[in-house]
């Protein structure tokens, strides 16, 4: 796979999580937080690990290690965004959460010692300004809700750059899969103590479980370590910025929500940005520049 691939299906991964918003509305109405990461990330688990039984059927404990760690934070990511939402509005949500996309290259850079590349720069200001226009409708109030929804975006930028590092010590597949059912084991023990564990009682509920399972979690995790092994950390968090874009377009679709021309310059602002970011010099030093397709 080369990195175009890869950057593809990480932008076809962000643009399925745009879903994500919609299917946990529907969700939290009538399940608890944790009983909901616990169903969705559980279901996850179970039908990658019968489809991919023949793959991941040796497991050794350094994959175990791995994945208890990946799925530690991934629970706490969606535990910290899901209790975000209570005390905040949607539109400060949205932009707080998207600023993954600039920790991922500080916590990169402290990590490597190394200034991020001028495109790089360039293209997250850019991103996040469009992030900006697309999601503010009202202020971003510092609140709980927002402290919690920023902790969400930083864990995730962790999540991101530690999948980097396992993801070439390790088997991509089983890293995706496992982190899935670690998730669910956090999810239920904190149901079982927080909360009463019930399954959906509505179509709409076991719609938003099957959609945030399915599509959310079993593709979307699973692919995500997959696609990481052929890109950088730094265009991963950037090309997830297609997730507030395409969560608008659901919103169009399905909630009839309609784009002012704030929105329309937002998305077109995050087009550019990972546009700009993918920008690098030639080989020779040359001031031309191009997009990388480089094989990594």
């Amino acid at each position: 796979m080369i990195q175009r691939k890869a950057d593809l299906l990480i932008a076809t991964i962000s643009m399925a999580w745009g879903t994500s918003y919609l299917l946990m509305k529907l969700g939290l109405n009538g399940i608890g937080p944790f009983n909901l990461i616990a169903l969705r990330f559980g279901i996850a688990f179970v039908i990658t690990f019968i489809i991919f039984f023949k793959r991941v059927k040796k497991v050794d404990s350094k994959i175990i290690a791995y994945n208890a760690v990946l799925g530690l934070i991934l629970f706490s990511v969606f535990t910290a965004l899901m209790y975000g939402l209570k005390t905040t509005t949607v539109s400060s949500a949205g932009f707080l959460t998207s600023t993954t996309v600039i920790f991922v290259p500080i916590l990169q850079s402290l990590i490597t010692r190394k200034i991020p590349t001028i495109s790089i720069i360039v293209g997250v200001l850019v991103i996040i300004t469009g992030i900006g226009f697309l999601t503010i409708k009202d202020s971003v109030m510092i609140e709980s809700g927002s402290i919690l929804c920023l902790l969400g975006a930083f864990l995730y930028a962790a999540h991101i750059i530690i999948t980097n590092y396992f993801v070439h010590k390790t088997d991509a597949l089983q890293l995706g899969i496992f982190q899935l059912g670690f998730a669910a084991v956090y999810g239920l023990i904190f149901s079982l103590i927080f909360e009463t564990p019930t399954l959906p009682s509505t179509t709409a509920e076991w719609v938003a479980v099957l959609g945030l399972a399915l599509v959310c979690s079993a593709f979307g995790f699973v692919m995500q370590p997959i696609a990481q092994k052929f890109t950088t950390p730094e265009r991963t968090g950037l090309l997830f910025a297609l997730e507030p874009v395409s969560s608008t377009l659901f919103g169009f679709v399905f909630l009839q929500e309609v784009l002012q021309l704030q929105g329309y310059i937002g998305a077109m602002l995050v087009l550019s940005g990972i546009f700009i970011s993918g920008i690098k010099k030639k080989d020779d030093g040359t001031t031309l520049d191009r997009i990388s397709i480089t094989e990594q």
